[in-house]
């Protein structure tokens, strides 16, 4: 395996795990003074559910990179508007609102496209092996 293909290999789980733990990061906010420590572990809890489904489909991507590739870069797609609109609703800003989207699902896009690619590379890697020499 060349540089570029290692490089192409370990970019998009790489930037899948730092943009998991990323989105684990609002979880934090789950804690108050106000609740009790079960309630602040139940709350922490219910918000890692997202992070734990993520690492799911990367599980799932790291063995089947095309079936990966493709949830995630649905995911980012998929789930683009409606954070848009959440995120509208609360501040009335089409740029932050725009800005708040990029940051958390675009890492997601580019993870799915990166594992579709890798995975395209590797096939065509395999076919090429695959196919006898005709020259000979």
């Amino acid at each position: 395996m060349t540089t570029s293909q290692k490089i192409l290999h370990w970019t998009p789980r790489i930037l899948c795990i730092l943009s998991i733990l990323f989105v684990s990061m609002f979880a934090l906010d789950s804690f108050s003074p106000d609740l009790t420590i079960v309630q602040q572990l139940a709350a922490f809890g219910m918000h890692l559910l997202p992070s734990f489904v993520l690492i799911i489909l990367l599980i799932i991507a790291w063995k089947w990179e095309n079936i990966g590739g493709g949830i995630f870069t649905l995911i980012g797609l998929g789930l683009s508007p409606f954070i848009f609109m959440k995120n509208y609703e609360m501040n009335h800003s089409i740029g932050t609102s725009l800005l708040i989207v990029l940051t958390i699902t675009f890492p997601f896009i580019v993870v799915g496209i990166l594992f579709l690619w890798s995975y395209r590379n590797k096939k065509r890697l395999r076919n090429k092996e695959e196919t006898p020499d005709s020259a000979q």
